[in-house]
């Protein structure tokens, strides 16, 4: 910085040579404080600093230290030939914050890394991993400059010791990739080091009171909130039920395609479901806990009331404190997924199906005829009038069929196979082991597979229809009688 003052004379007057000296000292002591330091308050200062536009402007670790140099040697009588001591001022301490933002500006985590001591400490605000070498850092700040940030103090105190000083308060970071802003709590710790300042000990950490204190909660008590909803829903209203689901809950359940992100669409599915008098049972859990949420996921079994019927579904739900309760924030109820997938099969194997059922009635034992059959069978036999719907009914047919002793054998058959389901029609004769008679019959079976196992679900027999009818006229025939 060059004193505007223009001495003209070789040999001025001896006071205004003094003037002069002393115009000069003033002007680059302003000059050079104005350029490098900012101007702070002592302590918990409430106004923002700023940093010096040298400072600011610094491309290197070289500019910036030459910034902080001019800055000491004429803020500060000192011997040093660097024109740094380690005796330091407040306003000086309060620069070596922006000589760290300045690093920042560069975009280059090399420059910031050099800002810290041989042997620093860092714990960043966003990392769990304490930062101890000049590699661990520049790690750190590889990521964080992709944010372009830029801090500024808000308040902060500052020590001054022998060989260190310590600045601690609040500050601000603006990022320049998308304008956010984040505060956070710092401290600092500075030493003199190889004729620098450095940083010792960097802390920055979020504001504590933006932080969720956790609700202590065990995994049986995360269990436990099932049956406080599973108690709502023996209440049989919708509404209560529905006020066990947090402001946002989101239920996607098993029965509607609609997923349920409101206090009204969620009452909406219960008053359907709640009309069947469900209650549920957990038969396997698994539960994780976390701050203020826990999410518990597995498998449960509901029993109608309505009609008795169970239902195997699996489920998971997650649980929020709010307002002093725990809620359930989400909650997907899905069915068992082998029930619904496709189990494979090929003709053969559908064609086999009629060999084990031909086997069960070699057994002559009507309940094991009876067990080929589904749980919501039906079979319309040959030689009764009667649908024959449930598993006693079925044995009672098969009770006076078997005393015949059948054995059949498909003659021909056609067959198709479906999502979990396989039908093979066609025409089947027997062979009474009783008395040697032989019958023909057509047939329709219809197989699905239940409980890991292909069972009979529809089973048509029927007479062959021109046994008593009389055999089928030719086209052309049936064509002459109806002209």
């Amino acid at each position: 910085v060059q004193s505007p003052l223009i001495i003209t004379s070789p040999h001025p007057p001896r006071n205004k040579m003094k003037f002069s000296t002393f115009a000069c000292l003033v002007l680059a002591s302003v000059a050079s404080v104005d350029a490098f330091a900012p101007s702070t308050p002592r302590a918990f200062v409430g106004a923002p600093v700023t940093s010096a536009d040298v400072v600011k402007s610094a491309r290197s670790t070289t500019e910036l230290n030459m910034g902080l140099r001019s800055f000491f040697s004429r803020s500060k009588t000192t011997s040093s030939s660097q024109g740094i001591t380690k005796d330091i001022t407040e306003d000086q301490v309060r620069s070596l914050f922006y000589l760290w933002n300045s690093a920042l500006a560069t975009g280059d985590s090399k420059i910031v890394a050099k800002r810290y001591s041989k042997d620093p400490i860092l714990l960043p605000t966003v990392s769990d991993t304490p930062r101890t070498d000049f590699a661990s850092i520049k790690d750190y700040f590889d990521a964080f400059l992709q944010k372009k940030p830029q801090g500024q103090i808000v308040e902060g105190q500052i020590t001054i010791g022998d060989g260190w000083a310590m600045d601690a308060g609040i500050y601000d970071f603006t990022m320049g990739i998308d304008g956010s802003k984040v505060r956070a709590r710092y401290s600092y710790v500075y030493k003199f080091e190889g004729g620098e300042w450095k940083i010792a000990h960097h802390h920055s950490s979020v504001m504590p009171e933006g932080i969720s204190i956790g609700t202590p909660i065990t995994e049986n008590e995360v269990r436990n909130l099932f049956y406080l909803w599973n108690d709502a829903l023996a209440t049989e209203d919708a509404a209560t039920v529905a006020s066990r689901y947090s402001k946002e809950a989101v239920l996607l359940p098993t029965v509607s395609d609609v997923p349920r992100t409101s206090n009204a669409l969620i009452t909406d599915y219960f008053k359907a479901f709640c009309q069947k008098k469900p209650q549920g049972t957990i038969l396997e859990s698994n539960v994780i806990i976390g701050t203020n949420w826990a999410q518990d996921a597995g498998i449960y079994e509901f029993t109608m009331g309505a009609d008795g019927s169970k239902v195997k579904a699996r489920y998971t739900f997650i649980y929020v404190f709010e307002d002093g309760q725990w809620k359930i924030s989400h909650h997907h109820s899905s069915m068992m997924p082998e029930g619904t997938l496709p189990q494979a099969i090929t003709k053969e194997e559908v064609r086999a199906q009629f060999g084990r059922w031909n086997d069960a009635l070699a057994t002559l034992d009507s309940k094991k005829v009876a067990d080929r059959y589904s749980k919501n069978a039906v079979l319309l036999p040959t030689v009764s009038d009667t649908p024959r719907t449930d598993y006693a009914l079925i044995k009672d047919y098969f009770d006076a069929f078997l005393l015949k002793k059948p054995q059949g054998v498909i003659l021909e058959g056609d067959i198709i196979i479906g999502h979990n389901w396989a039908q093979d029609a066609g025409i089947y004769e027997f062979t009474m082991g009783a008395t040697g008679d032989k019958v023909k019959a057509r047939y329709s079976y219809v197989y699905v597979y239940e409980d890991g196992d292909w069972k009979i679900s529809h089973h048509h027999s029927s007479v062959m229809p021109e046994a008593f009818l009389g055999p089928a006229k030719p086209a052309e025939e049936k064509e002459a009688v109806s002209a």
